[in-house]
């Protein structure tokens, strides 16, 4: 923690022992935000310096702090050339399900690494469904990889896309059995 932060902190202490209430809850919720500027501070720092697996967990600390100043680094780095950078960013994003960050989920879908791309899938039916989210995903039903048409099944079941029902249905003899499983868990989930 900087020292200007501990400073501040170390400042607004006593107030919690303040008699009126309403001072010790400003004061509480004050320390709690200042606490959490001076963790994304260290926890970008760590993502632009850190080694790779220092990278990934910090992506996933913006994760657990969560709000409006963690999203512009987690969509830089759903762009980043490296894999489980991309691979991090892209669960977190979905874990939040912030609406802004959408197009970046959905560009996802089009990466060259099939995990980024089940990853873009499950995160995706974080979302409140749509017909237009539905469309987006519907097409990996077909993948035939034994992931990507298993993470389609399951989001298609969590977004309630009755539509998708007979595609399910046909994964049910898949070749693989990831799928198989995918599909009768998503086809008991789907809504009548």
């Amino acid at each position: 923690m900087n020292d200007a932060i501990r400073q501040r902190i170390d400042a607004l202490i006593p107030l919690l022992k303040d008699a009126d209430p309403d001072v010790r809850t400003t004061v509480s919720h004050a320390i709690e935000h200042l606490e959490t500027v001076c963790d994304v501070s260290e926890i970008l720092h760590t993502l632009k310096t850190g080694d790779m697996g220092a990278r990934v967990a910090a992506i996933y600390a913006l994760g657990e702090i969560g709000g409006e100043k963690v999203i512009a680094p987690l969509v830089y780095c759903a762009g980043r050339p490296e894999d489980d950078i991309r691979a991090a960013a892209v669960a977190i994003l979905g874990k939040l399900a912030e609406p802004s960050t959408l197009p970046v989920l959905l560009k996802s879908l089009n990466d060259s690494n099939t995990a980024i791309q089940a990853r873009a899938i499950a995160a995706l039916s974080n979302f409140p469904p749509s017909a237009t989210l539905c469309d987006h995903l519907r097409p990996f039903l077909k993948a035939n990889n034994g992931e990507l048409e298993a993470d389609a099944a399951l989001a298609m079941a969590k977004l309630g896309d009755r539509n998708s029902a007979q595609d399910i249905i046909s994964l049910l003899s898949s070749s693989h059995s990831s799928t198989r499983q995918a599909a009768a868990t998503a086809l008991s989930l789907l809504p009548a």
